[in-house]
């Protein structure tokens, strides 16, 4: 059967996330534990398994697009079939990540965790923390406002209306989607919660978590997991009092976020690695954060690295031929494109990059119009990314980026933070530990030989 384009092309959608308990996108899954330096997965499973009677909290981090997410629903799926009861869920869904304090991500971690539960009524009760949401609520609205908040969310959030009681995840949700979408009741909000943080985890802790683990147990479960994803994604602006967000999130109040007393993984945003304070955050999470490199398609010192070339190779054939075996895949790698070099240039360029090489395929399998996919087309969109992405870099950056590109470092001047959150640089690993290099599309540029 000929390979069909259009589902060739929806099948490199850069903005679907791989869910690893779905037959349909298992097909698609590369596993790049092998060239990434550590069986990242393995050890976040294996820490949770091993200390499945009392909490633990573990910090993932890496570039925006280098597969954190589909590694995560891995781990769900994974722990799940080891007997825990998995939350996971994408923080941006609850956050306005340009805005976030400590009882915003306290609350929407007890929104879902309770939202989960409800089919099973672990949740009915827990006046405590429902004294402390009504509390917040009359802080926050008039009674008015209160209704007419409760009437706009009610589909979106599960509220019956025709119901005295709202479930404790409505009831939640009837502050978080608000103060995500208003600022003005965002601040309130946090102005209020503060003070109160601690009530509010040991609230969570006692009339949500361990209730629920509880009763878990006593279905045969091993115990509670949550996964937080992109909360890496939260913005670095600065906070009034002059500290910046994430260091304030991630480090100022690490105790409450290490404080559930349940299993808790949480995405860190690349560029703490860089701050002044990661040997701070690492001492007070008791442990490195995980970090997702990049597929290496070369070594430090610039040969191809065949193993994450051959890697890459097989996750774009995945995924025009879902339902072949590798072999036949690569028989028929002809009809996808007219070499196999246009292929390997495709995973040079984009650095191991997952999110950038299937945009890129994208955009290729688009601007081709018909198979077999031409060198041609594919150089004239390089030189097009490469033209986008050298239009905003300054003078003081690209001598950066020389530095970077001839010695694999980076240093501690906060700008490269900034090349490396505008995936500008890429971090690798190996044997040796982390190197550094700049996005390949960038290779070509004449500011960068200058």
């Amino acid at each position: 059967m000929a390979l069909d384009r259009a589902k060739f092309r929806r099948a490199c959608d850069p903005s679907k996330t791989l869910v690893f308990a779905n037959a349909d996108d298992k097909k698609y899954y590369i596993d790049f534990a092998s060239v990434r330096g550590s069986e990242i997965i393995e050890e976040l499973k294996g820490n949770i398994i091993d200390f499945f009677d009392q909490p633990t909290c573990a910090l993932f981090t890496g570039h925006i697009g280098c597969g954190k997410s589909t590694e995560l629903l891995r781990l769900k799926a994974e722990l799940e079939e080891e007997g825990f009861h998995v939350v996971y869920f994408e923080s941006s869904d609850d956050l306005e990540m340009g805005d976030v304090d400590i009882g915003d991500v306290l609350l929407a971690i007890a929104r879902r965790i309770s939202e989960s539960l409800e089919d099973v009524n672990l949740t009915r009760q827990a006046e405590g923390f429902r004294g402390l949401l009504a509390a917040t609520k009359r802080v926050l609205f008039t009674e008015i406002d209160l209704k007419a908040t409760a009437g706009i969310l009610g589909n979106k959030v599960g509220i019956d209306s025709s119901k005295k009681e709202v479930s404790l995840s409505a009831g939640i949700a009837e502050l978080t989607v608000t103060a995500k979408n208003d600022q003005t009741l965002r601040e309130k909000l946090n102005q209020f919660l503060e003070p109160q943080k601690n009530k509010l985890l040991e609230s969570i802790n006692q009339e949500l978590i361990e209730p629920a683990i509880a009763k878990l147990q006593t279905v045969g479960k091993q115990g509670l997991a949550v996964i937080v994803d992109n909360l890496d994604r939260i913005d670095n602006r600065q906070k009034p009092f002059g500290r910046s967000q994430q260091e304030y999130l991630f480090i100022d109040q690490s105790e409450c976020l290490m404080n559930l007393h349940c299993h808790v993984v949480y995405t860190m945003p690349l560029a703490l690695k860089f701050s002044l304070d990661y040997e701070t955050l690492k001492q007070r999470f008791g442990e490195d954060p995980r970090m997702l490199p990049m597929v290496p398609v070369q070594h430090r010192h610039g040969q191809e690295r065949a193993e994450g070339m051959e890697l890459l190779r097989r996750m774009v054939l995945a995924r025009a031929f879902p339902d072949l075996t590798l072999e036949q895949r690569l028989t028929r790698a002809d009809e996808v494109f007219d070499s196999v070099a246009s292929l390997d240039r495709l995973c040079q360029i984009t650095g191991g990059h997952v999110r950038d090489l299937l945009r890129l395929l994208s955009e290729w399998i688009r601007a081709g119009k018909q198979l077999p996919l031409s060198a041609e087309v594919l150089e004239r969109l390089i030189r097009a990314s490469r033209n986008d992405m050298t239009m905003n870099i300054s003078q003081q950056e690209w001598e950066l980026l020389r530095n970077v590109h001839q010695s694999r470092r980076v240093g501690s001047d906060p700008a490269y933070q900034t090349l490396i959150r505008r995936r500008l640089v890429f971090e690798y690993r190996d044997d040796d530990g982390s190197w550094f290099d700049v996005n390949p599309i960038l290779i070509g540029a004449s500011e960068l030989d200058a």
